[in-house]
């Protein structure tokens, strides 16, 4: 089933200029652009994904990772097929490399924007989140549930990888609460080769989010030998403080999958090098991802522990209201329960 695209201009020769995404695909009739997922169907730009999620699961928070944005809480996730990007080392290749050419949906049913705020609020979660894949490619699914989650007092994240227009972001804004947004590398090299993308859309993707008042926090996965470098590293960190040295940094590690089945995982001595290389260019928030070691929130005016992380639980442990030190009176800048 089918469903018109928003963000898109007909041209009179019945091709389709996408808007969406940074690829700005112009598509011919019948057809897709690089997503998969929109196709020129007699000179209009339809989506085959809208109200078909792949995935629907009740997560905390701190999976996506976002650790400033009201810790704690429970995520409805929701996803569907399709990405913009074609990353080798893609952690969730399964459903993100899948598309609807031929018609596939990959979903069992179809679900409505309004039953997914319902099954979100049964579950007793406070925001909802577009994530697993690319939410840029369910936009129109992703808009609609987003308006009403407002509308019913629930938050909304997108966990990305920032290949965004200005006009996507545009579109956006309106009903986004925070987004996570993967900064793979620093350099337009390995975006254009392992990607398909380009760096410079992505940067301005965080620096405008975060222009507009959405809470961001940004997340680079590790590759042995392909972004890994002191100085890579610290260019990315440097970026970073240029736009808020608050912003959180989730550094992951990188196991091997997909296509690149040859890399060897990230070590843990690289994971904490790039925590280091993070603190000496400023940045107050660095959390490394899925190897053992602390994700607690410090004071970064007194050093205090002010969240206490084990796995994906939150505990709030010298956290006053609205985001202070129990001990030093500072504020930590976030989104935090009142």
């Amino acid at each position: 089933m089918k469903t018109r695209a928003i963000l898109c201009h007909q041209r009179g020769d019945r091709t389709v200029q996408c808007v969406l995404c940074a690829h700005r695909c112009r598509i011919v009739e019948d057809a897709f652009g690089f997503c998969g997922v929109r196709q020129n169907i007699g000179g209009t730009l339809f989506t085959h994904v809208y109200g078909y999620p792949i995935a629907l699961q009740d997560d905390p928070i701190e999976k996506k990772p976002l650790y400033h944005f009201l810790p704690g809480s429970r995520s409805f996730s929701i996803a569907t097929v399709g990405c913009n990007f074609q990353c080798g080392f893609c952690q969730n290749w399964q459903i993100s490399q899948t598309n609807t050419r031929g018609g596939h949906t990959a979903a069992s049913r179809k679900i409505l924007p309004e039953e997914v705020v319902n099954l979100a609020r049964e579950r007793g979660c406070q925001n909802i989140a577009y994530t697993y894949t690319e939410p840029t490619v369910f936009f129109e699914y992703a808009r609609d549930i987003g308006v009403l989650a407002r509308r019913a007092g629930l938050k909304n994240l997108f966990v990305t990888n920032g290949y965004l227009t200005g006009e996507a972001r545009d579109e956006l804004v309106p009903f986004l609460d925070a987004a996570n947004v993967d900064l793979k590398s620093f350099r337009d090299e390995y975006y254009r080769e392992i990607c398909r993308g380009r760096l410079e859309p992505v940067l301005e993707t965080i620096r405008d989010l975060h222009r507009r008042g959405i809470w961001v926090e940004v997340t680079t996965l590790i590759v042995p030998g392909e972004n890994d470098s002191d100085g890579e590293l610290g260019d990315i960190a440097s970026f970073l403080v240029s736009v808020s040295p608050d912003i959180p940094w989730h550094i992951s590690a990188f196991h091997p999958d997909y296509r690149f089945t040859v890399h060897k995982r990230t070590p843990a001595e690289k994971i904490l090098r790039a925590q280091e290389i993070g603190h000496e260019r400023g940045l107050r928030f660095i959390y490394p991802g899925n190897i053992s070691g602390s994700a607690d929130t410090r004071c970064p005016v007194c050093g205090r522990r002010v969240i206490r992380r084990s796995g994906f639980t939150a505990e709030a442990v010298a956290l006053a209201r609205g985001g202070v030190c129990g001990q030093c009176g500072a504020r930590l800048n976030g989104v935090w329960e009142e």
